[in-house]
């Protein structure tokens, strides 16, 4: 069954719309912007519990709490959750080129104060391997440690005391980056991170993460590279290492990774019959320190061990501040990347369980947890992607679940901690390297984002490639860069078709694309699919040149017209003073009329429904086409402005080169303006009928 629409009403311009439908009183509208501000500057006791409820998430969500629904769910969650930020923590601070009790602290503090602030129910705080890789990267420049040096010689204190001064310090900065991103509202600018680029720089950071563990693996001492070509020159000092391999070292990885591989994979393809996943690197943590202590492998086959872990909290402290101007460069690129992935993981979880999230708050609530935690010795800090899938599928329901995980810490941290003093180091990396699993299976996504969006997919391998070739901090500069020219050029090369009418309707579309649609005769409509801006006012000239055919000789031919016309006028003018009447003489439209050819473009509309803003440089351009059109007897329409649009060029003198009442609301009343004005004369209620 089909229906039909019939539309019977005014002709409406801009300005007739606008008197007709507009604002009457627009002082109104400065009033409510008044009376705004003045409410946001007001002091109450309800302001004042609305402005706690919204910096500190906790006030709102834990009254609401239901204990009997979600208490279960939120301690299986958070204590599964807790067992596994114990060996990651570690694994990821052997990442970070720091003592591995340092990613314990990273482990408590940052969850206790997200808990507080952040606003996502199922977020997991602490280490992650893209940070750790990064924030080592800037330890091991500033404070590189000579390979010879005693790990139990005093030295070597003062060297892991200088390099989480570094860490420190970059977490410090970080937070007040994020603190200040937050006051001045920026959270939108994680927006300039896209998918794609996410994506493809946290798989190609996970190869520098399993290439820079690979030393530990074998048991090789090797300095670690950073800046350009870092990948490759690990890879090429560890093949020519590879005969001074540890054969202890190897099995333990090797029988490591033979354990966490499918257990790990079970957990993954079994994650719904199973209520909580296989905690399978801390059972390996524990079995790995146990033997080792059992056979004294440590001093047998000189296998590198965690060493000594302090129990109790760690006294607070300034980190290395006077670093600051050296890490600034490189802070910057760890909190945007910081901030978009936990923004990204929170919108994810959010979506999926019908919640929303504030991206400012969860600038403030990792901003204030890099800045907190960085005085207790802990390094950068952002959501994860591993541990919060974990708490997901374990049944967490709100942040409360954050609780139970930092208890499980807590008890390491005063109780357990020392019992890992045997604890091998190539364990630890084995587990860095199995926690990556999920970044690899990140291009499982090629085929789609190829078939969905070649430019997107150019994105992704651009990205991809310049973090594993160049450097991470580096690659992601440039993948940014290659984003935002996408989009640039996007914008430049926009397509301005010419529009038909569908029959017996108001529908105009491409004329390309639609080949049963018709140009209105003696009406070019046209429509433009971009803004117009100094970056591609040349093409939307050249575009409009060729379709309009404002050649300069055709200009120059009407110009001689126009001067023809204006001296045989001149000479009727004084043959009418002189008593002679000159018969041949036709009025300046109508010799232009003759001239024309049948067919011919006597009107342009612009339908500017796609222009979403215009410049400078844009308006101007608009002047100039309407003097050239003007030089050719075409006169210019235009319909579908937006009100800035219209606004830009009023204010850059449009108005003086064309008539007001030549930019319509829509396309339509506008060709049928045109059309009653070529059959008769203008009447005072003119009609659009469909």
């Amino acid at each position: 069954m089909s229906a039909s629409v019939a539309v019977y009403r005014d002709i409406y311009t801009e300005d007739r719309f606008r008197q007709t439908y507009g604002t009457e009183d627009q002082s109104r509208g400065r009033e409510r912007l008044r009376d705004r501000l003045a409410q946001r500057c007001s002091c109450s006791q309800v302001d004042c519990l609305h402005l706690l409820k919204k910096r500190l998430p906790v006030c709102s969500w834990l009254p609401k709490y239901k204990l009997k629904k979600w208490l279960l769910g939120d301690i299986i969650a958070g204590l599964t959750v807790g067992i596994v930020h114990i060996p990651q923590g570690m694994a990821f601070a052997l990442l970070t080129s720091v003592a591995p009790v340092y990613g314990l602290y990273t482990s408590f503090f940052p969850v206790v104060l997200y808990m507080l602030f952040g606003t996502g129910h199922h977020v997991s705080t602490g280490t992650f391997a893209v940070l750790s890789l990064m924030t080592g990267s800037v330890v091991e420049r500033l404070v590189p440690i000579p390979l010879a040096l005693n790990s139990s010689s005093p030295e070597a204190a003062e060297f892991e005391a200088q390099r989480i001064g570094v860490a420190s310090a970059v977490a410090f900065l970080s937070g007040i980056m994020m603190l200040c991103m937050c006051g001045l509202q920026l959270g939108f600018l994680s927006t300039y991170l896209s998918e794609p680029i996410v994506k493809a720089f946290t798989s190609a950071a996970a190869f520098h993460v399993t290439v820079s563990q690979l030393q530990s693996m074998l048991g090789l001492r090797l300095p670690r590279y950073a800046g350009a070509f870092s990948l490759f020159k690990t890879l090429a000092s560890v093949m020519e290492n590879v005969p001074h391999t540890n054969l202890a070292e190897l099995v333990i990885s090797l029988l490591c990774l033979a354990v966490l591989v499918p257990v790990k994979e079970v957990n993954s393809r079994f994650r719904e019959r199973l209520r909580t996943p296989i905690p399978v690197e801390i059972i390996t943590v524990i079995i790995a320190t146990g033997i080792t202590y059992a056979f004294s492998l440590d001093s047998k086959y000189d296998i590198q061990i965690v060493g000594h872990i302090p129990a109790g909290f760690p006294e607070p402290r300034l980190p290395a501040l006077e670093t600051v101007p050296e890490i600034a460069g490189d802070t910057v690129a760890i909190t945007l990347v910081a901030y978009a992935v936990s923004v990204s993981l929170a919108m994810i979880y959010a979506d999926k369980h019908r919640y929303s999230i504030d991206p400012n708050q969860e600038l403030l609530a990792h901003g204030i947890s890099n800045t907190v935690s960085s005085l207790f010795t802990c390094f950068p800090n952002s959501a994860t992607l591993a541990t919060t899938n974990i708490l997901e599928s374990a049944g967490a329901h709100t942040q409360l679940a954050g609780l139970f995980t930092s208890l499980v810490v807590l008890i390491v941290l005063l109780l357990i901690g020392p019992l890992f003093y045997f604890l091998p180091k190539a364990v630890l990396a084995c587990i860095n390297v199995t926690s990556l699993r999920q970044m690899f299976l990140l291009f499982q996504d090629l085929p789609d984002l190829w078939r969905i969006s070649k430019i997107d997919f150019m994105v992704w391998l651009v990205t991809w490639l310049s973090v594993v070739v160049l450097n991470v901090d580096l690659g992601l500069a440039i993948g940014v860069v290659f984003s935002m020219m996408t989009v640039i050029c996007r914008t430049q090369r926009a397509n301005c078709s010419v529009l038909g009418r569908a029959a017996n309707t108001e529908i105009y579309r491409s004329i390309n694309n639609h080949n049963k649609c018709y140009e209105v005769p003696g009406v070019k409509i046209l429509t433009y699919n971009g803004p117009i801006y100094y970056g591609n006012r040349s093409f939307f000239k050249a575009d409009m040149v060729q379709l309009l055919g404002l050649t300069p000789e055709r200009i120059r031919s009407r110009e001689k017209a126009l001067k023809a016309i204006e001296k045989r006028e001149r000479e009727a003018i004084s043959s009418v003073e002189q008593g002679v009447t000159d018969s041949s003489f036709s009025s300046k439209n109508d010799l232009f009329r003759s001239e024309m050819a049948e067919g011919e473009v006597e009107a342009v509309l612009i339908d500017c429904s796609s222009v979403i803003f215009v410049d400078v440089a844009g308006a101007r351009l608009f002047i100039q086409m309407c003097m050239e059109c003007q030089k050719i007897g075409v006169r210019i329409y235009l319909a579908n402005c937006n009100e800035s649009v219209l606004k830009i060029l009023t204010s850059s003198g449009l108005m003086n080169y064309m008539n007001p009442q030549h930019i319509f609301v829509t396309v339509h009343d506008a060709v049928v303006y045109i059309q009653q004005q070529r059959e008769k004369p203008p009447e005072n209620n003119t009609m659009v009928w469909v």
